[in-house]
Parts: structure tokens; C-alpha cells; sequence
């Protein structure tokens, strides 16, 4: 079974022609095929790891589960590999009743997630917009200027296999107890996939009890979408903060949620696009 990161040989090849081989290290990518009370539901390319977090964050993020108690068991022992080895790569889930009947509405909408797109295979455009059992707060001075433009280096502290492959995302959730106070890292995760990120996240969270997350920031190192909008959303959280630019709809999603949409946060300088009232002694 693939890991998190996995040994290759690569060759260099520099402008004058030379040729160097060497040992590299890249980013483990399976697919995870989730099926819920026995019907397939989704099948998610992810980097292996922190799978059960992946799955309970689809899932709050899709609106099957709002919370943890709507799994009641996760069985990870089915899957095979065409060697007959287990590869662990297919999660049965089994659902409390009314999670059940979300999942039975969502009917025809099986996701297909890969690694670039996280509602690829949603089969209406109506199935893309879901509404949170955890609304986001009103806003109030949530975090300093000065707290916002650390969080992507305390998100870099996160991510090991970033510092050994280069090619994968890396999600963090803080809380913030106190607008100049130092944030508090609530969860982080690493993956291919810049969606799955959030899902694993947002997923320890759920597992743990914490939401809502009104108290936090989400802060991702790459752009941020719609999708992750609407991710951040569903647990509640009011700021999302990427490394990177918004889209236009993101932008417009966070205007109609309330949700705080922040870019190019790079440790020196950011762009709030929306909800500028959670930035202690922001403009109005």
C-alpha cells in the first residue's frame, strides 16, 4: 500500500546538459472509496493517512452528518488490493437513522473527489450549495492583523511532508481565545488534495466535540474556493485564510454567509476580501 510519501528515482537534467540521478521523495495519492449503509457514496483521491478524520470531514462537509454520533462505525477491513493483500482503501460507514435518511436524499449525487477538484462527479448544480447545521456566528474582532499573517508559518510547522516532497497542502485550524492572544492549533493536516485538507480537519474536530468553530480561523495553503468556503461553513468556522487568491465565488459566498474570506496571506502583508469586522482594529 502507497504511504504518505514514497521513494522514487528521479534524473536532473541542468541547461548545459548534465544529467544527475538521485534519490526523491513524493507524495503518497490512493483512492478511498466510502460507502455509507452498504451503497457506494464517494470515492475520494487522497494522500493515505488520517482516513477516518477524511471521512467524518466528507461527510459533514456533504451534510450527511452534523455530528460525530451520526457514525456509528467506520470498517476499513474490506479493502482489497488485486494482489489480494488488504490496502485499506475502501471505508464502510455505518449511519445513525437520521443520518441515513440525508444520505437517502442525496440519492443520484455520488462524489467523485481527486486531487484537484473537490465536487467533481456532483450530478446537479443544486447538490453544490448545502446548508450548515452549524451557521457561522455574527462577527465580532476575532484576531490582530499581526496574528492573522502568522498563522501560515505556524501552518508550516504542521507539515512534514511538505518539507519532504514539496507537493502537498496542508490545512490548520486555530482558535482564538483572544484577539491578540497567540492562536491555538486545534488540528492540521497534510494532503494531495487541497479539499481533503479541510476534511480532515474539520473531521478531528467533529470527532472531538468542538463544533461549531466560531472562535477560529481556517488557515490553508493554497487558494481559496468555493468549496472551501462552503467547507468552513458547515463546521461553523468564520475566517478562512489562504496562502493564495480567492475566486469570485468565493468571494460572493462568503458575502452571503458572513464568513470572513482572506488571500495572499504570505507573513507580511494580506488581502480581506469579506467580513472585515472579525479584524481587531481593521477598518470598518
Amino acid at each position: 500500500m502507497v504511504r504518505a510519501t514514497v521513494r522514487t528515482r528521479v534524473h536532473s537534467f541542468a541547461a548545459a546538459g548534465e544529467v544527475r540521478a538521485r534519490a526523491d521523495v513524493l507524495a503518497g495519492e490512493e483512492p478511498l472509496e466510502i460507502r455509507l449503509d452498504g451503497e457506494e457514496f464517494a470515492v475520494a483521491m487522497r494522500t493515505p493517512g488520517a482516513d477516518v478524520d477524511l471521512v467524518f470531514g466528507l461527510l459533514l462537509a456533504e451534510g450527511v452528518i452534523v455530528a460525530a454520533a451520526d457514525i456509528r462505525e467506520i470498517d476499513f477491513s474490506t479493502g482489497l488490493a488485486p494482489d489480494g493483500s488488504r490496502d485499506l482503501n475502501v471505508a464502510r460507514v455505518r449511519l445513525a437513522p437520521e443520518a441515513g435518511l440525508r444520505a437517502a436524499a442525496r440519492t443520484g449525487r455520488n462524489v467523485y473527489t481527486s486531487s484537484a477538484c473537490g465536487i467533481c462527479g456532483t450530478n446537479a448544480i443544486e447538490g453544490v450549495a448545502k446548508a450548515s447545521a452549524h451557521p457561522v456566528p455574527a462577527a465580532r474582532p476575532l484576531l490582530a492583523p499581526a496574528r492573522i499573517l502568522e498563522l501560515p508559518e505556524l501552518l508550516r510547522a504542521q507539515q512534514p511532508a511538505f518539507e519532504r516532497t514539496g507537493g502537498i497542502h496542508g490545512a490548520g485550524l486555530f482558535r482564538c481565545p483572544d484577539p491578540t492572544g497567540a492562536p491555538e492549533l486545534l488540528a492540521a493536516a497534510e494532503d494531495v488534495g487541497r479539499h481533503n485538507t479541510v476534511d480532515k480537519a474539520l473531521g478531528r474536530a467533529l470527532r472531538e466535540g468542538l463544533l461549531p468553530l466560531g472562535d477560529c480561523v481556517l488557515q490553508v495553503s493554497s487558494r481559496a474556493s468555493y468549496e472551501l468556503v462552503q467547507k468552513a461553513s458547515m463546521a461553523g468556522v468564520p475566517v478562512l485564510s489562504a496562502v493564495s487568491a480567492p475566486s469570485s465565488a468565493a468571494v460572493e459566498l462568503g458575502r452571503q454567509l458572513g464568513l470572513t474570506v482572506i488571500g495572499f496571506n504570505r507573513g507580511r502583508t494580506f488581502n480581506a476580501y469579506t467580513g472585515l469586522e472579525r479584524i481587531a482594529a481593521g477598518p470598518a
